[in-house]
């Protein structure tokens, strides 16, 4: 619990200072609309022909500085090419009408919650501090930070407290949206338009497939260490037993027949071996019995107790669903090393009409799972990576542990 208040807290603050920063650019916004307004009606008599390239510096100054400002909070907003400051090239300029655009809501609904997210903490802390200084004001002065009531009692004190507390709350539960309300126009509209969003997925796909091929060249390193470590060895020593047997059998058909006995259980060893390694690659469960029968055997063999829910009837495809056995293997085994948990939980759904397979993998462990501490997050986010999938990972420190995970099913 007291985890969860420390996270809405510092959410909180961190929306309320994205409010004030926003009120700032708000107020530039309102100054320059203001100032594009008395330049459009001054155009009808030809002086506001003169101010136009100098209005519109202003806006391009104004919409940059809050691009700044949307960086400091998040993805980064590709910048677009200078947009024109000549009136007529500014009229059909799509940068300079996005501009424009975001000047009117950031100058009236930006400026709004800028106001809301200023006012918020100064009434939370004249409010809930009054009880402190409340003898201190003079006769006729009001209690409460809107202006209503009077404090006479300590009752009416106690009032003023809890209103405080109220604010709190309101900080507590709604900055945080307020924050993301007042950023979306510019996030949606100072952006360089389609072509930054295909150059930052060109960007992505070509991080994903470089991942991707780093994950395929460790798997392969893992297979032929298998094979050149195991397998390879154990057929070396099937090769020398079957030789000094043959060379035994006429003199010592005893021995011949003991070394022929560790030969046929080195060959063993080697068919198992291979088995092994050929269902690291593709288990053959997941063909025979499907996804939720491969995830049910996992679970059986898990040191920690693990309930297993699936609800994805259709068969996906190979890929999809070897990534989602191998994903759910590698976070069983984490679980099993490093939680100390008690219980496990794997939940597979098919995605309600968005073409997606949902895994959700949690623990009642210890938490703390970091992804560049030797976990094996790593490995699990390149292998979805591959297939242009999601994963998520909550791990606070005392637990529990949440792993989410989206692969498309196309893929």
């Amino acid at each position: 619990m007291r985890d969860i208040v420390v996270r809405a807290g510092g959410a909180a603050l961190v929306a309320v200072e994205r409010l004030a920063g926003g009120f700032g650019t708000a107020l530039l916004a309102l100054f320059a609309l203001v100032w594009l307004a008395v330049t459009a009606v001054l155009s009808l008599v030809g002086v506001g022909l003169l101010m136009a390239p100098l209005a519109l510096r202003v806006l391009h100054a104004v919409a940059a500085r809050e691009r700044r400002r949307l960086n400091r909070w998040g993805p980064e907003l590709a910048a677009p090419d200078p947009a024109p400051t000549r009136l007529r090239p500014a009229l059909t300029d799509p940068t300079t009408r996005r501009e424009a655009s975001w000047l009117v809501r950031h100058a009236t609904l930006g400026l709004f919650l800028g106001l809301i997210g200023v006012l918020l903490p100064i009434c939370a802390i004249r409010d809930t501090t009054f009880p402190l200084y409340w003898r201190l004001l003079p006769d006729g002065a009001t209690s409460t930070s809107i202006g209503l009531g009077y404090a006479q009692s300590w009752s009416d004190v106690v009032a003023v407290a809890l209103l405080g507390l109220g604010w709190i709350a309101i900080i507590l539960g709604l900055t945080p949206g307020m924050a993301r309300l007042q950023a979306e126009p510019g996030r949606r509209l100072l952006s360089a338009g389609a072509d930054a969003d295909l150059s930052l997925r060109i960007a992505e796909l070509t991080a994903t497939r470089a991942a991707a091929l780093d994950a395929h060249a460790t798997e392969l390193r893992r297979i032929e260490r298998s094979l050149h470590d195991g397998t390879q060895n154990r057929l070396v020593t099937v090769t020398v037993l079957l030789g000094a047997a043959r060379r035994m059998v006429a003199r010592d058909p005893a021995g011949a027949e003991e070394l022929l006995e560790r030969a046929h259980s080195s060959a063993e060893q080697a068919l198992a071996e291979l088995r092994t390694v050929a269902r690291g690659i593709l288990p053959p469960v997941l063909t025979d019995r499907g996804l939720e029968g491969a995830l049910t055997g996992l679970a059986a063999s898990c040191p920690v107790p693990c309930r297993i829910d699936v609800d994805a009837p259709a068969r996906r495809a190979a890929s999809v669903e070897a990534t989602a056995y191998f994903v759910v293997a590698e976070a069983l085994t984490n679980i099993a090393k490093h939680s100390r948990a008690e219980q496990a939980t794997v939940t597979v759904r098919d995605g309600s009409g968005d073409g997606r397979l949902h895994l959700l993998i949690s623990d009642d462990g210890r938490g703390g799972a970091d992804e560049n501490g030797g976990s094996g997050l790593v490995g699990i986010r390149r292998r979805i990576a591959a297939l242009d999938g999601t994963l998520t990972v909550a791990s606070p420190p005392g637990g529990p542990t949440t792993l989410k995970v989206e692969l498309p099913c196309g893929s």
